[in-house]
């Protein structure tokens, strides 16, 4: 008797110190509903603060979870984001630093030859998809995909929508060309609801499987579109100080309303319990028409507020309601995490560079740990761009380290740091490299030695078409008002 206890005991135990087991150990395992947002920012949803955009649905979640206050994208931008959350490693792994491999910008204006990178993920590279496939999960992507022509290589059962293209097919309205699932659409028809339609009927039927469902929608990405009765409501609404965008305020309320659908679907099937919901995005707001205020800057600058995300999960039985935690995570996390929360197992063979987050959602505490950003790239600017290192670029090659409240900014260009308390300086506005510089060493030291091991290509060859005078120029023309930047294209 004495021994088949302490079998028990120890096999317990076993189990419990498996952060990967312990959800396969039982019969029910959660389904998971990942929806991830384009270009919404860390402000753009008002459980996060808006006070003009209306979110009352996903709300209603982050009151039944966890709010993530220092949530990060991988990335200023669309494609590397996805990247590093599909495969779990930072860019300097899977080399997609940017949209597109050429140099974003007058070539006039870069003194250093970009890295290219690649605009692919590589299909050799293991995704959380192929590891939720391989334990029995029945895995969908409804929306955009962003990494290839088609997301079925990499771990996903259906597909809706994916495609290699960056923004919505043919904008928000029919017709929507030939993304896969989309080719037949009813006039008028907005693509965001149609989305949450897709997503109804997969949920529907996979009820007596485990299902995992990454919802990445279109929204809010350029063409800036939405349907004129929900314009008209935001007309008609007195402007917030922080956001004023009627049509922005309309894509967004779409996503509302469909995750409010989505949701109540879960409800009327029985599965609001054995479903885990996760909200997220992949970078900063889209400057010209949102802003992220009281942090500085938006998508493509790799100040806060070009990087920091709305984030929450609702996961009953597991996250306590209506709790928020402070601690700093990022897009690579969610590798490990999805591998932790649905007991399947992880790569043997590729190194993952983010944490289980699963003892932060049961409210437990973890060490203090730096997180990276690595961008040896160009992005030119847009109309709005007085929140970023200088008006011609979003961004000029960089990398990027957090640790505690100290955020380090290298820029290869010039060598130039940017120490920042973020504890005391959320905007970013008091650079502290000049008057804490062993401050800035040691957070220096530790993206430099982070580098060196993840073999991260830095730019240093001239750039030959270089005009310092031209630039000099525009600079100056910007400053006056006279250079006004043009709109973005789809690409942005």
């Amino acid at each position: 008797m004495l021994r088949s206890m302490c079998r028990f005991v120890v096999g317990f135990a076993a189990i419990l110190c498996c952060s990967n087991c312990v959800f396969a150990q039982s019969q029910d395992r959660p389904n998971i509903l990942f929806i991830f947002m384009d270009d919404l920012g860390w402000k753009d949803v008002s459980f996060m603060g808006s006070d003009f955009y209306e979110t009352p649905n996903i709300d209603r979640l982050a009151k039944e979870g966890m709010v993530f206050t220092n949530a990060y994208s991988c990335a200023a931008n669309c494609a590397p984001a996805r990247a590093c959350l599909l495969s779990g490693q930072y860019t300097p792994r899977h080399e997609v630093y940017n949209v597109g491999t050429g140099l974003r910008g007058n070539k006039k204006f870069s003194k250093l030859k970009h890295i290219p990178g690649t605009t692919t993920l590589r299909k050799d590279i293991v995704t959380w998809a192929h590891c939720l496939q391989k334990a029995g999960y029945k895995t969908a992507t409804m929306g955009k995909w962003h990494l290839s022509k088609d997301p079925l290589p990499y771990g996903f059962d259906v597909n809706i929508g994916g495609t290699h293209s960056g923004g919505p097919p043919r904008g928000y309205f029919p017709p929507h060309g030939k993304a896969p699932g989309l080719e037949q659409a009813p006039k008028g028809e907005y693509v965001t609801d149609r989305l949450h339609d897709e997503a109804i009927k997969f949920i529907e039927s996979n009820k007596q499987n485990p299902w995992f469902l990454y919802l990445p929608h279109f929204a809010v990405h350029t063409p800036i579109q939405a349907k004129e009765n929900i314009i008209a409501k935001y007309k008609a609404k007195k402007p917030g100080k922080i956001h004023n965008h009627e049509v922005m305020a309309a894509m967004i309320e779409s996503v509302d309303e469909g995750v409010g659908r989505v949701v109540t679907k879960l409800d009327e099937l029985g599965l609001t319990d054995k479903t885990a919901v996760i909200f997220f995005s992949d970078n900063g707001g889209y400057g010209p028409a949102t802003s992220m205020k009281p942090l500085k800057g938006y998508k493509g600058t790799y100040y806060e507020g070009g990087i920091r995300e709305p984030f929450l999960i609702k996961w009953p039985g597991v996250v306590k309601a209506g709790t928020e935690n402070d601690e700093p995570i990022i897009g690579v996390d969610l590798f490990p995490t999805f591998c932790a929360m649905t007991g399947a197992e992880l790569p043997k063979d590729q190194p993952l560079d983010g944490l289980n987050l699963v003892p932060l959602f049961r409210g437990e505490a973890i060490k203090t740990r730096a997180l990276y950003w690595h961008f040896p790239a160009y992005l030119q600017s847009y109309q709005r761009n007085n929140e970023q290192r200088d008006p011609l670029f979003r961004s000029r090659p960089c990398s990027i380290v957090r640790f505690g409240e100290w955020k380090l900014h290298e820029y290869f260009e010039d060598g130039g740091l940017e120490l920042y308390n973020l504890k005391d300086d959320i905007s970013e506005k008091n650079n502290l490299a000049a008057s804490m510089p062993q401050k800035a060493n040691e957070l220096h030291q530790i993206l430099k030695g982070w580098r060196e091991r993840i073999n991260a290509p830095v730019p240093s060859e001239p750039n030959p078409h270089y005009d310092s005078v031209a630039e000099a120029e525009a600079i100056a023309k910007s400053a006056s008002g006279k250079g006004k930047r043009k709109p973005m294209n789809k690409k942005q």
